[in-house]
């Protein structure tokens, strides 16, 4: 299962995917599309992608070890959701009116869209094929939810894009080697007509 870089990995993902989609229209460079918080002062880019929260996912039910090799045992890896903002940056210096930020959104809209899962061994190239995808989809948060992520940053509220990635399985470092067996004893019976 991924290891723990899997999460920057996912938010690299995201990024790379609408640099190669959006430039140069309606973005100009790769560089205009950032991993940021709307929270940092003085950076100059026009789109941030913002992890606002990461919650693991209780409800799916799994053993606790599982198999790894012949003689051990892997603490079983843990399900998690990455919650994402899409912001347009109000500081930047591009002058960007109301149409331009709409077009802008409705495009990472259709991109999102387009290309929502990414194999985990896409991002980790040394993990096995028997993963599920990473779905991106939109986040079903209410309004009110979506400005009090804006005030948690001490920003007032811009429309923008929030998304949820899930299931992100999240590997363990645990691993028990259990005792090979060594002895063996064997019995038998044989059963004849007396006991039948």
């Amino acid at each position: 299962m991924a290891d723990y870089p899997i999460i920057a990995d996912v938010s690299n993902y995201i990024v790379k995917t609408l640099r190669k989609k959006m430039c140069p229209e309606p973005i100009p460079s790769p560089n205009n599309i950032e991993v940021s918080s709307p929270a940092d002062q003085d950076v100059d880019y026009i789109l941030g992608l913002y992890l606002y929260d990461i919650k693991e996912e209780g409800e799916i039910a799994l053993p606790t070890y599982m198999p790894s090799g012949r003689v051990r045992l892997e603490k079983t890896p843990r399900p998690y959701s990455l919650y994402y903002m899409v912001f347009i940056n109000g500081s930047s210096q591009m002058g960007l009116k109301a149409p331009d930020i709409q077009k802008i959104l409705g495009r990472v809209a259709q991109i999102v869209n387009d290309n929502n899962s990414v194999r985990p061994n896409e991002l980790q190239t040394w993990l096995d094929t028997g993963e599920p995808p990473i779905t991106l989809s939109q986040a079903k948060i209410s309004l009110e939810e979506k400005v009090r992520v804006w005030q948690a940053i001490n920003k007032p509220y811009q429309v923008s894009l929030f998304y949820k990635a899930a299931p992100v399985f999240l590997s363990s470092e645990v691993v028990i080697d259990t005792p090979r067996v060594v002895d063996a004893t064997f019995g038998i019976h044989i059963a004849n007509s007396e006991d039948e």
